[in-house]
């Protein structure tokens, strides 16, 4: 039987390894650092569960609600990001998605058509990277190293003739490089919007997780070329589905026309249980020190313990938030190989390779230090050590 063929922007897709990666270190004995996964015990369970119950006596909650969000909600993350960004939104400026994953999505079908260009950082966000590609978009990499993305060679790329659509940052404690964009890069990458005429996504899906001090002022503070996202998955609950978007008007009322054919509306109940702990300002701000406080912790545990397990062998990024550490080898070991080892000792990562888009970063790695608890993690230190010896024997013979 001859199967109707697919559609063409589905020829150059493939899985995100890092979700293939997760369903092969499921295993309980294995510690894995692969996921950028918040721990379950730092998810406010009881006061989410509170709100829940507040939200569910109201019949709204459990209705289709408008589809740019809830407005309470709206209004809530409007007053956050005006502190933020230097000036005014109103709730009509916002629009909540399914998480700020759907919002780069609704971006991608607003503003780019197949061919377009689309800068992106090398290492990349993977689920940006499968976005553009769905988007039918040419990907343009500039390099990312400790202040976040280069943008001299991006602005000698431009000087080159280069005319990308839009431009994708995670401007603070990157995904996967832990870097954070620098004040001047970021005034650089504004100017270069405001002359060569393209759109800044800003993706700060962790801006609120720093660990010295806050970041510098968003990109969007410096131009109005720039779309803001964020998500509450990474300092309430991922399985709330809760992001939002805000930025030029005529871009956000496209987003919610095309949102209108993608869900018609998010969910009522977890929008009203998010706008609860938001606007519940002494309760969220403890939160966010707890978080900040613990997350912080264990970054300097996994580090102090790969620092002196691996030696002069490894470096590793400066961690001053976020969820990750990025790590190069500096002995010649592929970590695409060394995983299978890894695993076999009881712990896994991202290999680099799975964030390249130009970059060889075949002897670099993703390690993500949120989800266990410090001890834990000097004990995946030192399995990793292990396996990184004994893959480099192997592959000395």
């Amino acid at each position: 039987m001859k199967h109707a063929a697919l559609s063409a922007r589905m020829g150059g897709l493939r899985s995100s390894a890092i979700r293939d990666l997760l369903t092969l270190t499921a295993r309980p004995d294995v510690i894995s650092l692969a996921g950028g996964l918040p721990d379950p015990n730092f998810i406010p369970r009881e006061r989410i569960s509170r709100a829940a119950a507040d939200a569910l006596g109201d019949a709204s909650s459990v209705q289709y609600g408008e589809t740019s969000g809830l407005r309470h909600l709206r209004e809530v993350i409007a007053a956050r990001e005006s502190v933020k960004i230097g000036r005014t939104l109103e709730s009509s400026d916002v629009v909540v998605t399914h998480g700020s994953q759907q919002g780069l999505s609704l971006l991608a079908q607003v503003l780019l058509d197949a061919g377009d260009t689309v800068v992106v950082e090398d290492p990349a966000y993977t689920g940006a990277l499968q976005v553009f590609r769905t988007a039918q978009a040419t990907l343009a990499a500039v390099p990312v190293d400790a202040d976040g993305m280069d943008t001299e060679v991006l602005e000698a790329k431009l000087a080159g003739g280069l005319r990308p659509k839009v431009v994708h940052t995670v401007s603070n404690f990157h995904n996967p490089r832990g870097s954070v964009l620098s004040l001047e890069r970021r005034a650089h990458l504004a100017k270069l919007a405001d002359t060569y005429g393209f759109w800044i996504l800003e993706d700060d899906p962790y801006g609120e997780l720093y660990f010295d001090g806050p970041p510098p002022l968003p990109v969007a503070a410096l131009s109005d070329r720039v779309i803001r996202l964020s998500s509450a998955s990474k300092v309430l609950a991922p399985a709330l589905r809760v992001g939002w978007l805000h930025g030029d008007r005529r871009v956000c009322e496209a987003v919610e026309l095309i949102k209108q054919g993608a869900d018609l509306c998010g969910s009522s109940l977890t929008q009203q249980i998010a706008a609860d702990l938001f606007s519940d300002t002494a309760w969220f701000d403890a939160h966010l020190d707890k978080l900040r406080a613990s997350y912080g912790n264990r970054a300097k545990a996994l580090v102090s313990a790969l620092e002196a397990g691996f030696g002069d062998s490894a470096r590793f990024s400066p961690v001053r938030g976020g969820m990750f550490c990025w790590m190069e080898s500096l002995e010649p070991v592929d970590t695409a190989a060394v995983l299978d080892v890894a695993v076999e000792h009881g712990v896994a990562f991202v290999p680099g390779a799975a964030f390249g888009v130009d970059a060889d970063l075949s002897l670099a790695a993703r390690l993500c230090f949120a989800t266990y608890p410090e001890t834990v993690l000097e004990d995946a230190a030192r399995k990793l050590c292990d396996a990184f010896r004994d893959a480099s024997a192997q592959s000395r013979g």
